[in-house]
């Protein structure tokens, strides 16, 4: 059976885990869905030359599924997003652009929890591509790099007191967590600011799931594909 393949471009095990266990609910609809590491990529992507050079490398190992029914990109950021969509017909969603669409159905103003303040203009570039400045409250950095989100102790009470700042001094009364790695705190966080918080790289499976199912692209398939 063909199969929904989530790339995780960075190095890291431990944050490709984190996503396979996050989109575990998202089975139960029926399509199979690969999780696979980018062996080429930096332990984490922290900045936008780490986002450029794994888009090669990303390309091929896309190219190598050969029961790809789709792709999700699982890095904030989308790195390499459109030149996938060029090299296929088939679905391809990346994880920052599924989290804003998804926030704006649950809020007016969303916040985004970055990992350290460099990301900040990645996110602001692709929010101002979006056409969705108007909507956001904030965008506030933990000061921790990808390899630290690993330790709950070091970053659920950032992410708690940085989501905080987000609802009250910045107005957002929707939260997005800026990185896959965050994936295994989205409940906590949820809980404990009281506002619904989006794990990106579940709802961008959400969205490819749903593209797949109902036959949708961002292109036509070619009449060898037909």
């Amino acid at each position: 059976m063909s199969t929904l393949v989530v790339i995780n471009p960075n190095s890291s095990h431990t944050v490709t885990n984190e996503i396979d266990v996050a989109i575990t609910p998202l089975r139960s609809f029926g399509i199979p869905i690969r999780c696979l590491t980018l062996a080429q990529g930096p332990p984490g992507i922290e900045c936008q030359r780490q986002a450029d050079l794994i888009i090669a490398p990303m390309l091929e190992l896309a190219s190598a599924q050969t029961d790809a029914s789709g792709y999700v990109i699982a890095c904030f950021g989308d790195p390499g997003l459109h030149a996938l969509r060029d090299q296929t017909d088939l679905p391809v969603v990346g994880i920052q652009e599924a989290a804003v669409v998804t926030a704006l159905t649950l809020g007016q103003r969303f916040g985004v929890i970055a990992i350290l303040s460099h990301s900040i203009p990645r996110h602001l570039r692709a929010f101002g591509a979006m056409g969705v400045l108007d909507r956001l409250a904030g965008d506030r950095a933990l000061g921790l790099g990808v390899a630290d989100l690993a330790n709950p102790h070091m970053s659920l009470d950032a992410m708690i007191a940085t989501g905080k700042r987000l609802r009250d001094e910045d107005g957002a009364n929707v939260l997005i967590m800026g990185c896959a790695g965050m994936a295994s705190y989205r409940e906590p966080l949820q809980q404990a600011t009281g506002l619904p918080v989006v794990e990106p790289t579940q709802a961008a499976v959400t969205m490819a799931l749903g593209q797949i199912q109902l036959d949708l692209s961002h292109k036509l398939k070619s009449a060898d594909h037909a």
